[in-house]
This record gives C-alpha cells, sequence and structure tokens, in this order.
C-alpha cells in the first residue's frame, strides 16, 4: 500500500491506495504548528479507524503547496513507517511538457491534477479545482501543461466581505432559495453563489475558446460539490484528482526496491 498527500494551505488530503483502488481518503487540517509525532499519531489512527496495517504501507508521495508542513510529513512518515516519500518538484517525471513561462511557479497540486485529467480523459481538458483558491488549468490535446487562472476562491470572497465591511456578518456559504434576497444573510448568499458561478462560467468560456475547441471540463477541491452542480460547462466531478494524480506519479517514478 501506498500513501499519498495533497498539503493544501486550508486541508491535507489523504489517500491509501492498494495498486489501482483508492482504499481510503480523509481530509486533516493544514496545521503548521504540528509536529512529526502528532501527524504521525493522527496518520495511525485514521488507518486503524480503517482497519488497515501500518506495517503495510510500503511507500508515500506528497504534493504540498505549504512548504513548511512538507519535511514535518516526511519526518513523521520516515519515524512512524520507516518511509521515505517522493515529493512532488523539480526532478520527478510527470510526462507533462510545463509550457508555462517559469515551470517552477506552477503549484505541484496543478500539475498532479492535469496529470490525472489528461491520463482519464485525455485532451484537450481543463481542470477547475475549487480549493482556497479557485485554479484553472488548461491542458493540449497533446498533453502539455498550457497556463490557466487563479481566482479567490468562495470561502475567501465571503470572509472578504465580512472582514472589510462594517456591519456585514460571517455567513454559512450554500445556496439560496432565489437569487433575489430578502435579508442581509440571503441577500450575501445570492452574490457569493451566483457570482461564483459566473465568474467561474465565464472563464471556462474564455479558456474554451483559446483553446479553439470543446475542452472536458473536470471539478475539484473541497467546495467542488456546492458549486459545480450548477455549472453546466463542467462535465466531471472527481473529488479524487490530485490523489489520483499522485498515485500516478508514484508508479512513474517508483523507488527501486532493495534486494
Amino acid at each position: 500500500m501506498i500513501m499519498t498527500f495533497d498539503i493544501g494551505n486550508t486541508n491535507i488530503a489523504l489517500g491509501v491506495f492498494q495498486a489501482k483502488k483508492l482504499l481510503a481518503s480523509w481530509k486533516v487540517k493544514s496545521d503548521r504548528e504540528k509536529t512529526a509525532d502528532e501527524y504521525g499519531l493522527i496518520l495511525c489512527n485514521l488507518l486503524g479507524y480503517e482497519k488497515l496495517s501500518c506495517q503495510k504501507i510500503k511507500g508515500a508521495i506528497i504534493s504540498s503547496v505549504v512548504p513548511p508542513i512538507t519535511p514535518v510529513i516526511e519526518q513523521a512518515l520516515e519515524r512512524f513507517f520507516s518511509v521515505k516519500p517522493l515529493v512532488v518538484g523539480s526532478g520527478l517525471k510527470t510526462g507533462m511538457p510545463i509550457l508555462y513561462e517559469n515551470p517552477a511557479e506552477v503549484g505541484s497540486d496543478r500539475i498532479v491534477a492535469a496529470c490525472a485529467a489528461y491520463k482519464k480523459y485525455g485532451g484537450p481538458c481543463l481542470v477547475v479545482d475549487f480549493g482556497t483558491a479557485t485554479t484553472f488549468d488548461a491542458i493540449s490535446p497533446a498533453g502539455e501543461y498550457l497556463g490557466g487562472s487563479i481566482a479567490p476562491g468562495i470561502q475567501i470572497s465571503a470572509e472578504a466581505l465580512y472582514l472589510r465591511t462594517a456591519r456585514l456578518p460571517r455567513i454559512e456559504i450554500k445556496k439560496p432559495r432565489t437569487a433575489i434576497g430578502r435579508n442581509t444573510v440571503s441577500s450575501m448568499q445570492s452574490g457569493l453563489y451566483f457570482g461564483y458561478i459566473g465568474l467561474v462560467s465565464q472563464i471556462i468560456v474564455a479558456m474554451s475558446a483559446e483553446l479553439q475547441s470543446k475542452p472536458v471540463v473536470i471539478a475539484t477541491g473541497g467546495q467542488a460539490d456546492l458549486i459545480a452542480p450548477d455549472i453546466k460547462a463542467i462535465d466531471y466531478f472527481e473529488p479524487s484528482l490530485v490523489l489520483e494524480g499522485l498515485r500516478l506519479l508514484y508508479e512513474k517514478n517508483r523507488p527501486r526496491e532493495k534486494k
């Protein structure tokens, strides 16, 4: 079995694979204050809850956009599982040419998701990742990473309304019953929800036009199940896309087993 880690700004998505099968997945809060021992105990408890043996973990791979957490997870894996993980970055084979002006600027999670999307659906395709930020990534018919777009996530937008105004409250983000709000909370929910649908839909339209052929559009990320169902341009929802991509990259870069 191998473990996959997608370390994001808000959450760490974890997965355990047996060959190609995802046996279990979880999300834990990204906490820069936790020690390797604390993360190690969390991992052992999660595996135990699913009745999965820690001794059967033979490898791991990490994608991270939070550099301070990466070495802590590495230490936890080495101490509790005797596993030295692969880390997505320079030197790791992806099989996907990166056509960004500076490839090092692209978040590793975006490349991982792009690899998984192209492997499953071919190209051209677009990946929309509804995370702390909402990212849009374009992959060519030939499997090249072309670039994309970055927008504030819907949670960031809601928090900005609360923090930068004197009288607007902090609200739960959900689909309102009507677009015309009859009170402050429902009015804010309407603006956030329907406004965000408009933002995502228009970016998909603009990027599709530049691709010059209709792409397959795949949604993923923590907020996707809330927003994606009302965006007609989205073809598929893949909640485990990055974890699947990490598994693919692990297989491509699998360390040679010691004799």
